[in-house]
């Protein structure tokens, strides 16, 4: 399966830098702050008033001093903004970038599952990675990112079992660190999936003093090769904190290099690429197509429209709890 970067045809190709100007006056003009997320394109980055991974954002949300905020990310992370700043303006710029991992999950699927282990009489608490719609994050007791999935891991208590949802590899790369035995959800990330490992075995060998770093969403025959096993957040600190130019190897989606040579340009980056499942070629397919969905022309438009705006839904406020808990305290 490729992950094509998926662009409208029809539209007007405008100059970036005039787009930037623009959403620089906009933002100023409806009192909005700008959220990218470490996966949307650089241009993007670097016009916002925060970047990084989904537990900083989720934090940085709630400091805003804005009545609105635009999120350039994909849904889900529209929607747990909204839960935070229920008072605020969410506006996201494109309300169809979804993401794989959450739609593997739906809530309904998930609530028969939970009630099936409760009638067999399970003990358990409901782990969910924060790649998952507000519907279920309303349903479970802890949401967890990259960024903090060891330590929520350690508040569950030791006579619970966890259900864990939706990502399978992140689940079995958690029971190895942490010595937890989980319930899996057989969930995955259309593009940490795609990784060749072939091409990794292949790139390891031309740069033999390279660093191999991957998100823990990859499956384990690549973990296995990986020397640095984090989330982007841990990617971007490491890579600040080595001094010496090394070439790295990075096995995540391809709009993090963007932020990681911001961090750190002594270093050379390298992306893993990808296999297509439908012909077996190796592509530079490491490109989520839902992130790819931000572009300035629609930042520009949505601050223009004050739209697509996340609407509030009355199990947020259930969600807004469990976000609370994982997140914040």
């Amino acid at each position: 399966m490729s992950l094509p970067v998926i662009q409208d045809s029809s539209a007007t190709q405008e100059d970036p830098l005039d787009l930037m100007d623009e959403i620089d006056a906009l933002k100023q003009e409806r009192d909005v702050t700008i959220l990218a997320h470490f996966y949307v394109d650089g241009e993007i980055q670097d016009i916002a008033d925060f970047t990084g991974d989904s537990l900083k954002l989720a934090r940085d949300a709630t400091r805003v001093t804005t009545s609105g905020i635009l999120f350039a990310g994909v849904h889900f992370m529209g929607e747990s903004t909204k839960i935070m700043n229920p008072e605020k303006r969410v506006l996201i710029p494109d309300l169809q970038a979804g993401c794989s991992l959450a739609e593997s999950c739906p809530p309904d699927q998930l609530a028969a599952f939970q009630q099936q282990l409760r009638d067999q009489g399970r003990d358990f608490h409901t782990v969910a990675y924060i790649n998952t719609s507000a519907a279920v994050k309303s349903l479970v007791d802890w949401i967890v990112t990259s960024g903090n999935a060891r330590e929520i891991i350690d508040r569950v208590p030791a006579d619970k079992e966890i259900l864990f949802v939706p990502d399978q590899h992140l689940g079995r790369y958690l029971m190895e660190v942490t010595g937890r035995k989980m319930i899996l959800w057989p969930g995955s990330c259309m593009v940490h999936e795609v990784f060749s490992i072939q091409d990794l075995i292949r790139m390891k060998k031309r740069n033999p003093d390279s660093i191999v770093m991957a998100h823990p969403e990859c499956p384990q025959n690549i973990l296995e090769l990986t020397d640095v096993i984090g989330g982007t957040e841990k990617m971007r600190q490491y890579v600040l904190q080595t001094e010496q130019p090394t070439t790295f190897l990075v096995a995540t989606e391809g709009s993090m290099i963007h932020p990681l040579e911001k961090a750190a340009p002594q270093h050379t980056y390298i992306p893993v690429p990808g296999i297509m499942a439908s012909s077996g070629e190796t592509c530079a397919c490491n490109r989520c197509p839902h992130m790819s969905l931000n572009t300035l022309q629609k930042v520009r438009d949505c601050l223009r429209n004050n739209g697509p705006e996340i609407e509030w839904k009355d199990y947020f406020a259930t969600a807004r709890e469990v976000l609370d808990r994982s997140l914040l305290q």
